[in-house]
């Protein structure tokens, strides 16, 4: 009895000590199982570097947008401010030197207030040339006066008569005047400039236009201002961004 259980111990001590090792081989092929496999190894491709989004504070973005936005607007002021000047004087121009030639019709500006409230002083008249035989009581004529420094003079006709000669003589007054004008002016030639149009507050803008420093401005400031403006435009140009042709140039050399 005592020898068969001791063989029969060393048998099983035996065939317990030889699982083992079995046991030992299977759980090393299950955690080899488990092991993700190897990552292939990939080759490295150069891409261009992407601008980091805006967190959710913003501050970066903000800090880096606020001067472009400023370039901007200042470009955008420049080339208006540059634009309206030459549009102002081109439009001046045409008003004072093309216009006359063109329609026919002269313009002058008034500086007293003698004929207020309808011509006020800076106002500016416009004229055409009518024919003496057209012309009535009540009409407003721009026309030399025969006394003094024979001025050019605006008023409003109140009498027409006929010189010895066939002549065409009128008496004129302002409105705002209290009595009529102290002379008898013999109109000369055919025509009269008689007033069609009056034209608030232009007069005022001519005269400061017809000053050296504003021609002056006018001439060199709004060209001045419109190569500024275009310069901002080109300064504004973020250099760090590139056009997609100019990104795709790296990827395509790495891959060679």
């Amino acid at each position: 009895m005592s020898a068969l259980t001791s063989i029969s111990g060393s048998t099983l001590n035996g065939r317990r000590s030889a699982a083992k090792p079995a046991k030992t081989s299977t759980t090393l092929e299950i955690d080899e199982a488990n092991q993700p496999a190897a990552a292939p190894t990939a080759t490295a491709v150069e891409t261009p570097a992407k601008a980091a989004p805006a967190t959710a504070a913003g501050s970066p973005a903000k800090t880096v947008a606020a001067p472009g936005a400023f370039r901007r607007i200042a470009a955008n002021t420049m080339k208006f401010l540059g634009f309206s000047m030459l549009a102002l004087a081109a439009l001046v121009f045409l008003f004072l030197a093309i216009g006359p030639r063109i329609l026919g019709y002269q313009t002058s500006t008034m500086l007293t207030g003698s004929m207020a409230p309808l011509i006020n002083p800076g106002d500016v008249v416009v004229t055409v040339p009518t024919p003496l035989t057209d012309i009535k009581v009540g009409d407003i004529i721009t026309y030399h006066i025969p006394v003094e420094d024979q001025r050019v003079e605006t008023h409003r006709i109140t009498e027409i008569t006929t010189t010895a000669d066939g002549g065409v003589a009128v008496q004129t007054k302002g409105d705002a005047n209290n009595g009529i004008d102290p002379w008898l002016a013999t109109l000369q030639g055919k025509t009269v400039d008689k007033q069609i149009a009056t034209i608030p507050y232009v007069g005022n803008a001519i005269r400061a236009l017809r000053e050296p420093l504003v021609l002056n401005i006018l001439m060199y400031g709004a060209p001045g201002i419109l190569v500024i403006g275009m310069l901002a435009s080109i300064w504004r140009r973020d250099p760090s961004k590139s056009t997609p042709e100019d990104a795709a140039q790296p990827q395509a050399a790495s891959h060679d």
